[in-house]
């Protein structure tokens, strides 16, 4: 599920409107015992406030900001809990990949500490946990992508192609429109087959990518003559072709969903087509 951040909730949450709930109900009671005004003029006076309060407050840009800068960390902890849900639905090789990587992350972290006798490591190696994240997450995309392009037999795709274009050339005035708009539809499955297949490509590359590079920068950290070595490792170039990936990724996403919909809608037209050849 996604995370989201209820500001209105938040806002009834604070200790702040909490308190002046309670003195309220303070006053309340205090003016019904002491009779020095009605406690239901309190009550509604109460409410009033209260209403101000939800009305502004959940509403307003400095209120957002701190609420978000609140809830990062419980954000980055939903996060942290989806991803690892998240890979115990992989298969036992890609498992492995990542748990593998997890292991060199950590040896990376120790070799770098033991080489350079330093406690802390630079921040470099720091984003080395980032880039395992988006590793994760590059796999589910491609093992789901992968998944929904075997689902498709091209070659019968094609050859449906090739049977509609030859009807279309033999079909009469009153029934080539409808052939025309099958070859269409298959025409555009084929592409959609190909948008797909080029950004599983896309995404198998950047994972040996990542894979590569933690390999690279183990090596570096061992052989390293200063702690400065490690500086010279392009981190921005892996991190920018990830970022790079992740917006192609989001652009192509409604893809998939075009082919669902073109091969749904390929299959509600073969009973009429059918009905034609009758």
């Amino acid at each position: 599920m996604e995370f989201r951040i209820s500001y209105f909730k938040e806002a009834l949450k604070e200790p702040i409107n909490i308190g002046g709930l309670l003195l309220s109900g303070a006053a309340a009671a205090y003016s019904a015992t002491a009779g020095f005004i009605e406690p239901t003029l309190v009550l509604a006076g109460a409410l009033v406030l209260e209403g101000v309060y939800l009305a502004t407050v959940p509403a307003s840009t400095f209120y957002r900001r701190i609420v978000d800068r609140r809830s990062r960390h419980l954000l980055e902890e939903h996060r942290r809990k989806q991803r690892l849900e998240m890979i115990k639905t992989f298969d036992p090789r890609e498992r492995e990949a990542v748990e593998y990587l997890s292991w060199m992350k950590k040896q990376i972290s120790d070799n770098y500490k033991k080489f350079a006798r330093l406690s802390e490591e630079p921040h470099q190696l720091r984003e080395l946990e980032s880039t395992w994240e988006a590793f994760v997450d590059l796999l589910d995309e491609y093992r789901r992508r992968k998944n929904h392009l075997r689902s498709i037999n091209r070659q019968t795709v094609e050859n449906q192609l090739r049977q509609a274009e030859r009807t279309m050339q033999l079909a009469d005035p009153a029934t080539r429109p409808l052939h025309e708009k099958n070859v269409e539809i298959l025409r555009r499955r084929l592409q959609t087959f190909d948008d797909i297949e080029r950004s599983v490509k896309r995404v198998e590359a950047q994972l040996q990518m990542i894979e590569n590079f933690f390999g690279l920068v183990n090596d570096q950290v061992v052989t390293m003559p200063t702690p400065e070595h490690i500086m010279s490792l392009d981190f921005d170039s892996l991190l920018s072709s990830i970022e790079m990936t992740k917006e192609i990724l989001q652009q192509t996403a409604p893809i998939m969903g075009q082919l669902d919909s073109l091969s749904r809608e390929a299959n509600q037209m073969r009973p009429s087509l059918a009905g034609e050849r009758r």
